[in-house]
């Protein structure tokens, strides 16, 4: 994707380019194109894995409350959310961690860490975002739009807590699970049992995922005095990763129970615990970069589940 992200802005100035020489070539267009970069790389963009990983529980919950047919208008109000929401929490992570950003050695060229975007700006786009997210959530039914307001509380004020909070990763876990609540919600009027399961395996893997990110940055963390799961668990952290991510997928298989879901929803779970081993792997040594493999190779985790789900609905 990052591939992609960079050859549409090479094809944008070769656009530029073949425009000529004129004002609006030379002196108009290139800032516009800098702005659109700058915020777009404010915004993740071009790092998409966040979106995934917010989106997969996402369609988790879709699929079972719907028993695989999920409603087409849904479908598409939680997708755009899920973009939407993701973007917005960059941002405003990003705009609470400015000052921090610039002294660790993964973020210090982001946009408001390196001085493109001035705060006010990042203000700005979040509240567009914001703005857009909830006339999406408008939509919704107001039990629905409750779960949402959750949600975006906890999105919101998850960047503050590192500062003081030893166990931000559990709390971004909440935050990420807040649209399995709104899916069941909007599909069948609440949350079920197993939409509880549902919530609290995604917050273990949640955990587990952001917690293999924070071991990439344990040192840097350390030095500005941001808390996180990986300073807490200290040497344990391999183990309780481990623990967190056996526990989730435990939770998967009692919703797979409740359920009385078949094979392929098994086989789905079965991938997922490989993925899950190799990244036992890659975090052995706890070196950042195979630290952020590890963290990077959870998408598949996510997709093997919902391709468990799926086929379950489409063969079983």
């Amino acid at each position: 994707m990052a591939t992609v992200y960079e050859k549409f802005f090479d094809r944008l100035r070769l656009v530029s380019d073949r425009i000529g020489n004129s004002r609006f070539a030379t002196q108009t267009l290139p800032p516009i194109l800098t702005t659109m970069r700058n915020y777009s790389e404010l915004m993740r963009l071009h790092k998409p894995i966040g979106i995934f990983l917010l989106l997969w529980p996402t369609l988790w919950a879709l699929w079972l409350s719907s028993q695989g047919r999920p409603d087409e208008r849904l479908f598409i109000v939680f997708v755009l959310g899920v973009l939407l929401t993701r973007s917005a929490g960059c941002v405003i992570n990003d705009f609470a961690d400015r000052k921090f950003d610039a002294h660790v050695e993964r973020t210090k060229d982001r946009p408001l860490a390196d001085g493109r975007i001035e705060p006010f700006e990042a203000l700005v786009v979040f509240a567009g975002l914001s703005l857009l997210a909830i006339a999406l959530v408008l939509s919704l039914d107001a039990r629905t739009q409750w779960w949402a307001l959750l949600g975006a509380g906890l999105i919101v004020t998850y960047p503050f807590l590192k500062r003081f909070f030893l166990l931000p990763q559990a709390y971004l876990g909440a935050a990420f699970s807040c649209s399995i609540l709104m899916a069941y919600s909007a599909e069948l009027g609440g949350p079920t049992v197993h939409a509880w399961l549902l919530f609290l395996a995604n917050v273990l893997w949640t955990t587990a995922y952001d917690t293999m990110y924070a071991m990439a940055d344990r040192e840097d963390d350390k030095k500005i005095g941001i808390k996180s799961s990986a300073i807490l668990f200290a040497d344990m952290d391999r183990a309780i990763v481990g623990a967190m991510q056996a526990m989730a997928v435990f939770a998967l298989v009692l919703v797979g129970i409740n359920l009385r879901l078949g094979v392929w929803y098994y086989l789905g779970i079965t991938g997922g615990v490989f993925f899950c081993i190799y990244q036992q792997i890659l975090i052995r040594r706890r070196e950042p970069e195979k630290c952020l493999r590890a963290f990077l190779n959870n998408n598949y985790f996510g997709l093997a589940v919902f391709a468990g789900i799926a086929l379950n609905y489409l063969f079983d």
